[in-house]
């Protein structure tokens, strides 16, 4: 969402927020691209005006991948011009009607009182106590969201980042269950898969959860619902949270959830009472080199005011990171977070409950508001490359067969698609048929490029793994797999000289192996904060990966990016 409201930060005086202070009487010019439009007034359109501003109104929501932001009273300049009453009644009622005509749904976000004084730089609030004149004026932000004809609803990802203990179990138990905790983890207790993390209160593996929010903005979570498919179908937005574990001996497993999913957000949830520990700056680390836009949730502020964690997440944020820190206290704040979330140096900070439920309202809301990561423009041309589907987790299901689960990142599948899946330990490729198709547990007939699904292939597959994927039949190239390849790394943090021969751990998407640096194209090896060029070998088997591709290593302490540059196709005969 790319509302320009938001840019002037939280202290306009919106009306919907106690918090009030001078306001502004301009906006920027209105862009010509994006999801953002601004009116002067929609009243008593003619018909082919009226399909004139369907037209336009279809365009800004392809632009905003289904959500689209209306600045009604604003002229194109930017000016805060203002509509009376009854003008802005009849301008919001036109703006419905082109909304129903599309199978939209209009949401209020915020709303704003002028009068005359606005023009010398002052504001009247009669408006918030229901005092209101005949020369007063208002401004009002709409949300429009409309559901592609292909899906149920528009997704969300967002990864839970975190150090152990800091409540990121317990939070997202919280949100997609609607009952608050016990103060000693009862809400947690869905979250995990494993036996063993029951009795230790720990995830040490990648979980998925949902929650849901309806046309009126209203939550849909298990506290009605019984099932994921029936949160699905009574859900427009639908946010899915990836909950990575927290301890450092299953960091592996965090940046590969990170890697593979590709997520449009993380949550990065920090303890008030722990404050920034060492997997907390790990994790931020791996958000800020991975480009993930992140924001932060403060927990356990039943427990300790969160001004010390607050102080010290906003020094780390200026320091290290170079980031703005905007404490969310109102729900100004709440659309100026949303506003900005795609912006590289914003991060929204919040501050809740887990127990007593304070916050959690604002979280929610925030979540409501939060736009897909991917523009209309890429995604349109990722569905037209050959698919490319990468398998993170692999299933054997009774009376099914063997599943897959994975992310989608080029292309489009739909039921009893003919594709290739590799590769296998020759570097070779075979044919494989997909059965069925399910997303968010729920069964669909398509499944477009940045979703991910589950599909059911026609086969057993010996040998099928994680790391491999699944390529169209039609790639003019006959793919193959690669032990070898060269890439342009930076090293982030080595105590010493990387030399040739170094072991470390490799992650590309979906891919996680362990890779040795045969050659490094620099004298003396490479040091922290210093970039080479270097050529990595596989160890164990040969994977699928290309000119472009991002990568991140790490061993120990020891933490790089890179993107690769060149790849060597395997051929078995010369292995070894």
């Amino acid at each position: 969402m790319d509302s320009f409201l938001g840019l002037f930060g939280p202290s306009d005086d919106w009306v919907g927020s106690d918090d009030n202070s001078k306001g502004f009487s301009q906006l920027p010019p209105e862009p010509q691209l994006g999801n953002v439009e601004y009116k002067l007034k929609l009243v008593n359109p003619s018909k082919q005006r009226f399909e004139h501003l369907v037209t336009q109104l279809k365009w800004r929501l392809r632009e905003g991948q289904g959500e689209a932001i209306y600045e009604i009273g604003v002229e194109d300049n930017g000016v805060l011009a203002g509509l009376s009453p009854s003008e802005m009644t009849d301008s919001l009622q036109t703006l419905k009607q082109m909304a129903l005509s599309l199978g939209a749904t209009t949401t209020i976000l915020r709303e704003r009182w002028l009068d005359d004084s606005d023009s010398d730089g002052s504001n009247s609030i009669d408006s918030l106590n229901g005092n209101t004149t005949n020369d007063q004026r208002k401004v009002v932000e709409v949300l429009v969201r409309k559901i592609p004809d292909d899906q149920h609803n528009i997704e969300v990802r967002v990864a839970v980042m975190g150090s152990a203990d800091a409540g990121k179990s317990t939070l997202l138990g919280v949100l997609t269950q609607g009952q608050l905790d016990n103060g000693r983890g009862r809400a947690r207790l869905n979250m995990f898969r494993h036996v063993h993390e029951v009795r230790s209160g720990r995830t040490s593996s990648i979980s998925h959860e949902i929650l849901g929010f309806d046309a009126q903005a209203q939550v849909v979570n298990y506290s009605e619902m019984t099932t994921a498919e029936e949160i699905c179908e009574n859900s427009t937005k639908l946010i899915t949270f990836i909950d990575l574990a927290g301890r450092r001996k299953y960091l592996r497993t965090t940046v590969q959830g990170l890697t593979g999913y590709s997520p449009h957000h993380a949550m990065l949830v920090v303890s008030g009472s722990a404050g920034i520990v060492g997997m907390t700056r790990e994790h931020l680390a791996l958000a800020v080199a991975l480009d993930v836009p992140f924001f932060v949730v403060i927990t356990k502020t039943d427990l300790v005011a969160p001004n010390n964690a607050i102080s010290s997440l906003e020094t780390v944020l200026k320091s290290e990171c170079k980031k703005v820190p905007l404490i969310v206290q109102n729900e100004d704040d709440v659309i100026t977070a949303g506003s900005n979330s795609m912006a590289e140096n914003i991060v929204p900070i919040f501050c809740v409950s887990s127990v007593s439920g304070n916050g959690l309202e604002l979280l929610t809301r925030f979540l409501h508001v939060l736009p897909p990561g991917v523009s209309i423009k890429e995604k349109d041309r990722l569905e037209q490359e050959p698919c490319e589907f990468q398998i993170d987790e692999t299933f054997r299901v009774p009376e099914v067969g063997t599943v897959i689960g994975g992310l989608l990142t080029k292309g489009v599948i739909t039921e009893r698609t003919k594709l290739q899946i590799g590769p296998f330990n020759d570097g070779s490729f075979r044919p494989v048929l997909v059965q069925s198709i399910h997303r968010n547990k729920a069964p669909c007939r398509v499944v477009r490029a940045s979703q991910s699904a589950s599909l059911s292939l026609s086969v057993d597959i010996p040998g099928l793994r994680t790391g491999m994927v699944l390529l169209s039949m039609e790639d003019k190239e006959k793919p193959s797999g690669c032990l070898f390849f060269q890439a342009t790394v930076s090293v982030l943090f080595h105590s010493t000289a990387i030399k040739p021969g170094f072991q470390t751990t490799v992650h590309i998407g979906n891919i996680r192996q362990t890779a040795v640096m045969e050659g490094i194209m620099a004298t003396n090896g490479i040091h922290t904060n210093e970039h080479a060029s270097v050529v990595f070998r596989f160890t164990r088997h040969p994977e699928y990966v290309k000119v472009g591709m991002r990568l991140l290593f790490r061993e120990g302490c020891t933490k790089g990016i890179g993107e690769i540059t060149q790849v060597f196709p395997y051929l078995p005969t010369n292995a070894g």
